[in-house]
């Protein structure tokens, strides 16, 4: 694939010499566009040596090429990484004053940009909207990471680590090929209100301790984000997870953070009232601690362990799948499961999409410990049909990153309700048993 890597003027142009290398390990064609700016922190014969290719910096060398023309209309991703404040600015309002800006006006291709900035400049009002704007235009302007600044501040800005944006170039990548032939699909998901749960819960048994899971909630964020992307109004539904969460955005992403499976179930049966879809990416705890302990439960000197009673939490899925607040609601779950001597993993899935009363049920195979913390992921996608029977998709689109994998799960899903979806069998799932 042929990819334009903009740099912005920022410190951390840095690491856009890092994500170049990923790109060209990843075998892509990358060509450079840094601003005059970004030039000042990493010199041109670093990007040539690292890209291969001479370096394009303003629209006066080549003229002939007419490269503020041709550089977007030949590329099949831009990525622009950090994008500074100023360069989100003119991106949002259409100024053309040097290359980057012309090639940003001229490319019809998927658009990523990597915001980098003090926090104040992150949280300002005009940078707030400037993001907005583009990502009501379709551009992917992903939220920067919370951390060590430049100086001695911390807090959001950071640009995030290469190797995270690397999956979501791979996931606009993704995007733009499943859409070839078939119009833009970063928006399919326009004035739909989707409901997305991330990370594992925690069940306390003292104050210092709980039971927990491996759960690392990166699947659950990417499929926030991908729907934020696809013009979805998102409600993230995060408990413990290992990864920064997304900006919340008015009218485009809320996010409510929880702790244990009771918490989660609370705030899911509100939050669906009014949802399309309701994707259960969370890993919810099936049993908790019968009596939390109010005080730290101390080793005793005789060297007696403590019996620990457990309880079954609720089952949150088929308890929403079967009491949904209105018909039209979508239900997709999801399932970590291992082969036994009982069954291979796609058996126990569809038993488990039939218990569970829900629509979709994406299937993680985790024997040996899967794909917990990692940044891909592999999933089978299972679908109860209007007559009971049990359906099964797998691709390319289901494999990858988890940027990529959320974006095939949402394709999964608009499949589905074009094809009649919940609202043509909503009747059927009163019963989990169905």
């Amino acid at each position: 694939m042929r990819v334009v890597l903009g740099v912005a003027g920022g410190i951390a142009a840095y690491k856009a010499a890092h994500l170049l290398r990923l790109l060209r390990a990843d075998g892509h064609d990358v060509t450079v566009v840094p601003t005059a700016s970004a030039l000042r922190f990493v010199g041109e014969p670093t990007w040539s040596a690292l890209s291969g290719h001479p370096v394009a910096t303003d629209v006066w060398s080549d003229a002939h090429e007419v490269p503020h023309v041709s550089l977007g209309r030949a590329a099949d991703l831009v990525v622009v990484a950090p994008a500074t404040a100023d360069l989100l600015a003119r991106a949002a309002h259409g100024l053309a004053d040097d290359l980057l800006t012309n090639v940003l006006l001229t490319a019809t291709c998927p658009v990523v940009l990597a915001p980098a900035m003090h926090t104040e400049m992150w949280e300002n009002a005009a940078t707030r909207a400037n993001v907005a704007l583009l990502r009501e235009r379709g551009v992917t302007v992903v939220d920067p990471a919370v951390g060590r600044l430049t100086g001695a501040d911390s807090g959001a800005g950071r640009l995030p680590e290469p190797e995270e944006l690397l999956d979501h170039a791979r996931g606009a990548l993704s995007g733009a090929a499943a859409a070839a032939g078939s119009g833009p699909r970063e928006r399919d998901l326009l004035g739909r209100h989707v409901v997305v749960t991330a990370g594992g819960t925690r069940e306390p048994l003292d104050p210092v301790r709980f039971l927990g899971n491996a759960s690392s909630g990166r699947q659950g964020v990417a499929l926030a984000e991908a729907a934020r992307e696809r013009g979805a109004s998102v409600h993230l539904v995060a408990a413990h997870v290992e990864v920064a969460l997304p900006e919340a955005e008015p009218g485009g992403l809320r996010v409510t953070r929880v702790g244990t499976a009771a918490e989660l179930h609370a705030v899911v049966r509100d939050a669906v009232r009014d949802a399309d879809v309701l994707v259960m990416a969370a890993a919810v705890a099936d049993f908790r601690p019968a009596r939390t302990a109010t005080d730290k439960i101390k080793k005793a000197d005789d060297g007696a362990v403590p019996v620990v009673e457990l309880v079954r939490t609720v089952d949150v899925l088929a308890d929403v799948s079967a009491h949904r607040p209105h018909p039209g609601l979508l239900v997709v779950g999801f399932a970590a499961e291992t082969g036994d001597a009982t069954g291979t993993v796609r058996e126990h899935a569809e038993r488990k999409l039939r218990s569970k009363g829900c629509d979709l049920l994406v299937v993680n195979d985790v024997s040996g410990g899967g794909v917990f913390g990692r940044p891909d992921n592999d999933v089978l996608v299972l679908e109860r049909a209007p007559d009971g029977t049990v359906q099964v998709h797998a691709g390319d689109g289901l494999r990858g990153s988890k940027p990529v994998v959320a974006h095939g799960v949402w394709d999964v899903v608009a499949r589905h309700r074009r094809g009649g979806g919940a609202a043509g069998h909503a009747g059927d799932v009163s019963d989990p048993g169905v």
